[in-house]
Parts: structure tokens; sequence; C-alpha cells
């Protein structure tokens, strides 16, 4: 089923839904199920599944060094299939611009029609490490707006290098990803919300927010959407701090805000077991607020930990 319908079937009542990443490769999926299974009693209608774009590693062959192209975190499509197989619950693959061709792109759309697989969250993809700014794949896709328009051209039976009459069309709905606090590349956030409504004009149907710690600046944000057009709905997307060094990662990284009232509870914190549990209480209060307000899905960035998701959703849902 469609996150879109999931969210119309709700009848305005907030859905809870998380997002996991694939272990590293070597390791056994069973990990991922644990931290899947203390969840589940909150009926999530769906469950997102990160994708890692490529990077480089090094290889010591006998003191020189190999740089080799390689994935650290494959599995994407097969995870997502496990998790629809092993739970009845719907996946949502994130399917990249970096990293991958339009070839391949269209070969892992394929693939999801096969399987069964309604959803899929069309994004850009960062850098990688050894980039300054994002670099396309030769072959591959510059905006997230093109990888939109490529699923939305699949849609209609229109392939890279033909257009197929057949009765068996794909029909996925696409989301796509928004930033309250504006893209880190963005020169402003109207900007940034000119190039949203962009994908959503091209076809996404819904948008899932960048993590944030004020609940205003989501607000804020869904406001400025519905003024320029944008009426899809507007996931709010949600972290909660479990570290202390996540004062200085998280705005690095990901160029949000933490508010200072955060800031002060979190440095007053003995050690990291008591930084969890603020980020527990924060979060707990942000859901609580953004429940109240009427949001459609409440989607937690679990990063593969279940612990603290699960203490939020006992006290929200």
């Amino acid at each position: 089923m469609k996150v879109t319908e999931h969210i119309k079937n709700a009848k305005g009542e907030t859905l809870f839904s998380f997002e996991i990443i694939p272990p590293v490769k070597g390791k056994s999926i069973q990990e991922l199920y644990d931290n899947i299974d203390p969840l589940m009693e909150f009926e999530p209608p769906f469950i997102d599944v990160t994708t890692s774009r490529e990077e480089y590693v090094y290889i010591d062959r006998d003191g020189l060094f190999d740089k080799r192209l390689t994935r650290m975190r494959p599995g994407t499509l097969g995870i997502c299939a496990s998790i629809k197989h092993k739970y009845d619950v719907d996946t949502v693959p994130h399917v990249l611009c970096g990293g991958f061709t339009k070839e391949e792109t269209e070969y892992l759309l394929v693939d999801c029609h096969y399987l069964g697989i309604d959803n899929v969250m069309a994004l850009r993809g960062d850098a990688m490490k050894e980039e300054q700014y994002f670099e396309p794949t030769n072959g591959g896709h510059k905006y997230a707006s093109d990888l939109v328009k490529q699923i939305q051209g699949l849609n209609r039976g229109e392939y890279l290098h033909e257009v197929i009459e057949t009765d068996n069309c794909a029909d996925f709905c696409v989301g796509v990803a928004g930033y309250p606090e504006k893209h880190m590349e963005a020169p402003s956030l109207n900007s940034d919300l000119k190039r949203l409504k962009e994908k959503v004009d091209l076809g996404a149907e819904y948008v899932v927010t960048q993590m944030f710690f004020d609940n205003k600046k989501y607000f804020d944000f869904v406001q400025a959407a519905r003024d320029m057009g944008i009426k899809v709905p507007i996931i709010p997307g949600i972290k909660p701090i479990a570290v202390k060094r996540h004062l200085q990662l998280l705005p690095q990284v990901f160029r949000v805000d933490i508010p200072e009232e955060l800031i002060e509870a979190v440095e007053g914190c003995k050690n990291n077991k008591e930084v969890r549990q603020v980020g527990i209480e924060w979060c707990i209060e942000q859901s609580k607020e953004l429940k109240a307000g009427g949001v459609p899905v409440l989607h937690y960035y679990s990063m593969g930990k279940s612990d603290n998701i699960k203490a939020i959703a006992k006290e929200v849902f």
C-alpha cells in the first residue's frame, strides 16, 4: 500500500514509522530484526530503509595501497523484501542519485516492482567524503527532481530506451526530502522551497523532513510550503539525541540548530546514559506537541537502535 493511502486510511490519526540503515557487510540481519521487533507493537504502516552510496577504501598490497571503490552497507532492496515478508509491513527503499547510473536506477525500480514494493524515497544523496560538493555519477542524475521524473516516467511505461505499452506498469508512490532549516547548499529557505515544489509538481506525493529539534521550525516550514502551493503530506522526521558528541556532530553534518535549553540539559549530563534519557524526554515532548498539531506521521530516525525509540513511542502512541 502507498504511504499516502496509509495516511488517508488513518483519517487524521497520527501514524508511527521509523527508518533503519542496512548493517555493514559481514554482519547478520538478525541484529536488525532484534531492533525492529520491539517497535512492531506500535504498528508502523511502513519502514524506511536507507541506501549508502559508494566510498573509497585503501587496501594494503605489500606496502602499496590500492584505492578501491566499494559499498560498505549494501542490501537495501534485500532488506526491504525481507522485512516485508517477515513482518507483513510496507517498506520504503531509498533511491539515490549519487553512486548510481540511470540504468542502475531503472533496474532497481524494476526489481522493486517485481517485489510488490509500492513506495520509494527519491534523494540526491550526499557528496562523497573526498568531495567538497556533490558530483553526479557519470551517467546518473544530478538532482532529486530528475530522479522523480524518471520514476514517474516508469509509472507511465516510459523506460530509458523505449516506451512499453503494458497493463503492468509500476505505480510507485514517491517521497522526497524537505528541510525545515533549508538544505545546507541552498542560498535561502525560499529557494529551497521552490526546489521542493518542483519535485512535487513532477510527481512527488509526500515529504519527509530532515531532523529538527525546535517544532516551531517545522510548523513554520509547513506553513511556508502551503503558501507556496505544496499540498502533499509533510511528515516530520525526528531523531533523539543519544550521546554528548551529537551537540557538535548533528549541527556540523546536518546543519540543524539545537535549542539552548536542550544544549544546557545535555551539557549538564555526567555520562551518555544521562544524555540518552535527556534525548528521550525532549523527543517525547516534541512528539506530543507535533501529534497535537495534527501531523500525519511521526517518523523516527532510529539508526538501527530501538530502545530509545520504544521508550518515546510508549509515551506518545
